[in-house]
């Protein structure tokens, strides 16, 4: 509900509105700039309301003029950079965090508790056994073989339990919001979705450190897309300093753009992907250069902060550094690279919809009324069930680094995945791991918890490439003269087949077929390896997974999530019509709930919007003809500032909107007008509904009026094309937080 007006609204120029005849202030018109939770904001108005506010700047005279709209540009500035640097420095210190608590659960450095693995043993050189880090067993002098392992066991699910169990119990108690990994919901607030009980300065501070926690208690989760989201946080929380950013939602989402390219460059430690993944997933560049600048120097300057801060002493910004034994590739690679592609598109493909049903059982189950408890058990199961597997117990960063690495004698052997003699061993551990890990996440993203999925795909993926690289390897060693090995050495023992880098093509493949992105993604893959020598390879197993994920769905998992929540998302999708018009998308008048000027008064109007939720009327007189439209924000706004009593007198005033007010006596009537939209598009119901479905696309609309001859004929929302573009979904808004609203918005 819009707040009533104190006496500071009704000055104006520096001067005091006298009382009205009746002893009233009047207070002076202004439209509802806070919009509720739940709503979509009116792009048309907000965009005029920031050309009227630039043009007042500019016209100013003298310096003033020159200086206002510098100050201006100099806080759009101010919040980016800022933004920035501080998730740079918040990212780069969740590492040193996380990497600490997950290693905590292994064991402890000698001669510092609060020393990490890799602090604990820097200076070594490759393939040195490290003293100072000391196993739990260790540590407690156990001699025992079955006690020593029965310790390292406990200490290592004990403290998956409290880790994730901590960060649900925060997440449940004090931000509800700061859950899941956040990127559906930007990308519906970056579409006008209003949601800012997302972005308040408390779900940041739980969702970072319940972030923490999280991936530090082993689930199968990562810190990438929840990182878009504290980013997002943190740029909303210094726009709401400046009053401008307050009062104008559009110029708010810029921000907030710059600030999710930001998110993703401290994530993967990829500027340049940061800047591509808002264009490409968020959607939010493709029309204005000036928003695509700002997030490439918040990306930028986000680089910057964490390669300063320099997390894990590489002073590289490349998280997954690999070296490759040669820049060159076999045109035969391309017969397993494309399979990796396929098994990506269809596993991909298979965790969503694992993922959907979990989700959908979860919330319509007892899971649902005991989240706290779910994770603990999930936590549990994770936990005992890696421990027993030694591919899946580490940290899945670790994991996917050593799984990017080639074979090197001088550096130590990762639990034998260079040993010839162990292949079969190797390729059924690696299998066995990716097929837990895709239950494990499926069922982890959609927790209470803050959790990205960004990670545990990439470690899927991984898995299955390093154990493809496996088997193409012992093929090529065991029939080295054979016509497809022609390119390669004929002498087995030269390397030829590179497993390291099989696993970073299933890591892309499979990634690609759980989000369905494409040129983001290589470019993130590349900026995350280094590879930049292998990006037409990486290029073809994305387009494969992609081809192949889309013909078993058409969503990717932020899409179907999107649709799941019930948010008001237009996806870029070319939509095709098989001759269907307008008039097959509208609700027609006899199921529109209208009001009629001149007829319906204060009361009938008050009752009707306690009985009606939706977010908007159309005007219509008493013979049908179109008058305007209103929202339920601004009829309660202008409703409120009438200050009519609740007298029958004043209640049973009619309701006029326009300048067919005059026909009603003065004392007999209420002046609404000023609670009717600017600009309203209006249309004939033969137009395609093709055409239809872009208009709301291309111009951010949230409502096309039908009229023929004057009258209205029929209404169209956003969400009933919403609905019509996530028709072949069967689950829309199942996970929905709001009540789903009819059609009328």
């Amino acid at each position: 509900m819009p707040t009533r007006h104190t006496q500071e609204d009704v000055l104006y120029d520096g001067g005091q509105y006298e009382l009205t005849e009746d002893g009233r202030l009047p207070i002076p018109f202004q439209r509802t700039a806070k919009y509720q939770d739940g709503n979509t904001i009116d792009w048309l108005h907000e965009e005029t309301l920031e050309r009227e506010r630039n043009h007042a700047l500019e016209s100013q005279a003298g310096v003033r003029g020159i200086l206002l709209p510098a100050l201006e540009a100099a806080r759009m500035w101010f919040v980016v950079i800022v933004t920035g640097f501080g998730i740079g420095i918040a990212g780069a210190w969740l590492d040193v965090l996380v990497k600490w608590l997950g290693d905590l659960r292994e064991g402890r450095c000698s001669y510092g508790f609060f020393y990490n693995s890799n602090a604990c043993c820097s200076g070594l050189d490759p393939g040195e056994v490290c003293q100072e880090w000391q196993s739990w067993g260790n540590y407690f002098n156990i001699h025992s073989i079955f006690g020593h392992s029965l310790l390292q066991a406990f200490i290592y699910v004990v403290l998956a339990i409290a880790f994730a169990g901590s960060a649900a119990l925060l997440v449940v108690t004090y931000a509800p919001h700061a859950f899941h990994t956040g990127i559906p919901e930007i990308k519906a607030i970056l579409g006008g979705y209003v949601f800012d009980a997302f972005l308040t300065p408390w779900t940041l501070l739980i969702k970072a450190l319940g972030l923490a926690l999280a991936v530090a208690s082993g689930l199968s989760l990562g810190k990438e897309g929840p990182l878009v989201h504290v980013a997002c946080c943190m740029a909303y929380f210094l726009s709401q300093l400046f009053k401008e950013f307050r009062h104008n939602e559009a110029q708010k989402r810029r921000v907030l753009a710059a600030a999710a390219a930001a998110g993703v460059s401290v994530a993967f430690g990829s500027p340049l992907g940061g800047v591509l993944f808002g264009l490409e997933e968020l959607d939010t560049f493709a029309n204005e250069s000036d928003v695509m600048w700002r997030g490439f120097v918040a990306s930028a300057i986000a680089a910057v902060s964490l390669q300063w801060v320099n997390p894990f002493s590489t002073a590289k910004l490349v998280l997954f550094q690999v070296t490759f034994m040669s820049d060159s590739w076999r045109a035969f690679e391309l017969i397993p690279w494309v399979t990796l592609g396929v098994i990506g598109g269809v596993l991909g493909s298979l965790l969503i919809r694992l993922n959907v049903e979990i989700a959908l059982y979860r919330r319509n189950s007892v899971l649902g009324e005991w989240p706290v408890l779910e994770v603990v058990f999930a936590s549990a199961v994770t936990a005992a069930v890696s421990y027993l597997i030694v591919f899946a117990r580490v940290q899945t960063s670790e994991l996917v680094a050593n799984l990017f690495q080639e074979c090197d004698p001088t550096k130590g052997d990762y639990h034998g995945l260079c040993n010839p003699t162990a292949t079969v061993e190797n390729v059924f551990l690696l299998c066995l791991t990716a097929i837990l890990k895709i239950f494990l996440t499926a069922w982890t993203f959609g927790m209470m918890i803050p959790a990205g999925i960004f990670l545990p795909t990439i470690g899927i993926g991984a898995c299955l490439g390093r154990a493809m690289g496996l088997i193409t390897q012992s093929l090529y060693r065991a029939y080295p003269t054979a016509w497809i090995f022609l390119s390669c050495p004929p002498d087995p023992s030269v390397r030829c087949i590179s497993p390291g880098f099989y696993a970073v093509i299933g890591a892309s493949a499979m990634l690609g077929g759980v989000t369905r992105m494409t040129i983001s993604l290589v470019v993130i893959l590349f900026e995350l390896t280094g590879a930049l020598s292998h990006v037409l390879p990486i290029m073809i197993c994305v387009m494969t997974s992609k081809w192949v994920g889309d013909a078993m769905g058409k969503d990717g998992i932020y899409s179907v999530w999107i649709a799941m929540r019930g948010y008001p998302w237009l996806p870029p999708v070319d939509y095709r019509d098989r001759g269907e018009t307008g008039a097959n998308l509208m609700k027609p008048l006899s199921q529109i709930i209208a009001i009629k000027e001149a007829v319906t008064t204060v009361g009938d109007l008050k009752g009707l919007l306690a009985r009606h939720q939706f977010h908007g009327f159309p005007i219509v007189d008493k013979h049908g003809e179109f008058v305007g439209y209103a929202t339920r924000l601004e009829l309660i706004a202008a409703l409120d500032r009438l200050q009519l009593d609740e007298t029958e007198e004043e209640l049973g005033k009619r309701c006029t909107f326009s300048q067919n007010r005059l026909r009603v006596p003065a004392e007999e009537r209420v002046d609404l007008s000023n609670a009717l939209e600017d600009s309203i598009i209006q249309l004939r119901k033969e137009v395609p509904q093709e055409q239809v479905v872009n208009m709301f696309q291309k111009l951010n609309l949230r409502q096309i009026l039908f009229t023929h001859a004057g009258k209205l004929t029929g209404l169209v929302t956003k969400r009933d094309v919403v609905t019509l573009l996530t028709s072949h979904f069967p689950h829309t808004a199942a996970l929905s937080q709001y009540p789903p609203h009819q059609r009328q918005p």
